[in-house]
């Protein structure tokens, strides 16, 4: 039984074939314009107010809308309610547990998780939403559940916008799969 349990994490596939150059400067091209024009807001219009445009999490939803198309986890379904939801459930355990922060941030990334799977909107950079709403500073705190609009939902969208220009401008790409 233990022999069994320690097999099963040799793995079962072989390692994915590599990306075209094509696909790479795409991706690269995709997370520049996302995390720049996101990164440019935040920078240019919010620095001085109390509102934040760009959070960690964008990092990785940028890894998968640019780099990552076809991933269910990519789509705009995920991108938008793994971002928003998560950050709702963050806000409501930092509330709820912030004296004990070790398990408001538990709480926060468990329940993030399991909601996402309930609602189909699985989006794995939603988990950092939902800690960040726990572990951030005085700034993000301070939004409240304004975070799951400003910045998870409009930095999310803002993303979503320039995916489905980039994405789709060369021949072999397409974004999204699907919407619902």
């Amino acid at each position: 039984m233990l022999r069994e349990y320690f097999n099963k994490m040799k793995g079962s596939t072989k390692s994915p074939p590599s990306v075209s150059l094509e696909e790479i400067i795409w991706s690269w091209i995709g997370a520049f314009a996302g995390i720049g024009t996101v990164a440019y807001l935040n920078y240019s219009r919010f620095e001085n107010t109390d509102l934040v445009m760009i959070v960690g999490s964008f990092g990785a939803s940028a890894v998968l809308i640019y780099g990552a198309v076809k991933s269910p986890l990519a789509q705009p379904r995920n991108l938008i309610g793994g971002h928003v939801f998560s950050a709702v459930i963050g806000v409501a355990c930092y509330n709820l547990f912030h004296d004990y922060m070790w398990f408001a941030s538990a709480v926060a990334v468990a329940t993030a998780i399991a909601f996402m799977h309930a609602s189909k909107t699985l989006h794995p950079p939603g988990g950092a939403t939902a800690l960040i709403a726990v572990i951030g500073g005085e700034k993000i705190h301070a939004l409240g559940y304004l975070y799951a609009l400003i910045p998870a939902g409009a930095g999310a969208v803002i993303m979503l916008a320039i995916a489905l220009l980039i994405n789709n401008i060369p021949r072999k790409r397409r974004y999204p799969e699907f919407w619902i």
